[in-house]
């Protein structure tokens, strides 16, 4: 037998005023309540909508371009790039291997010297100026066409600024 519940439901003595749920018992254990966490954006104020734009750190939000140096007008924003990239292409150890041992059966093996790869390695700066601020970032070069993408993405910003 259960004994029975000193308690009513909405008694200020039962659990601090906890109201017990169909299904619970007063036994058991109540779980800790806290207070409701508050929505934050992370790129800035609420209201702003969502990120137009991302190159790096730089983010364009409605009418303002968020940067860790903090907000600046979009309106006038002055936009640069600077490729500090390369590709370099170059004969890799395996077409030189194995134009050696090819060499031995015929002269076909040479045809492996022909083999070239290609690697960038690099930056590409992206400068904005706005509102007496300025701020720079580095975006890394992944291949020859990451200034492509990064300049199409310079030409939008450069259009949201007019």
């Amino acid at each position: 037998m259960s004994e029975p519940n000193p308690y009513k439901a909405g008694d200020a003595g039962a659990a601090g005023g906890y109201e017990w749920g169909p299904g619970q018992q007063a036994g058991a254990p109540v779980p800790p309540q806290y207070p409701p966490v508050p929505a934050q954006l992370p790129m800035g104020a609420p209201g702003m909508g969502a990120p137009v734009l991302s190159l790096g750190d730089i983010t364009v939000v409605g009418d303002q371009i968020i940067t860790p140096a903090g907000p600046m007008p979009l309106k006038g924003a002055v936009w640069n790039a600077m490729d500090m990239s390369r590709t370099e292409e170059k004969m890799p150890t395996v077409a030189v291997v194995l134009a050696v041992v090819f060499f031995l059966f015929c002269l076909l093996g040479l045809l492996f010297l022909l083999m070239k790869e290609k690697q960038t390695t690099g930056f590409i700066q992206v400068t904005v100026t706005s509102g007496g601020r300025h701020h720079a970032t580095m975006i890394p070069a992944t291949g020859p066409d990451t200034i492509h993408w990064v300049m199409g993405q310079l030409n939008y910003a450069r259009s949201l600024s007019m």
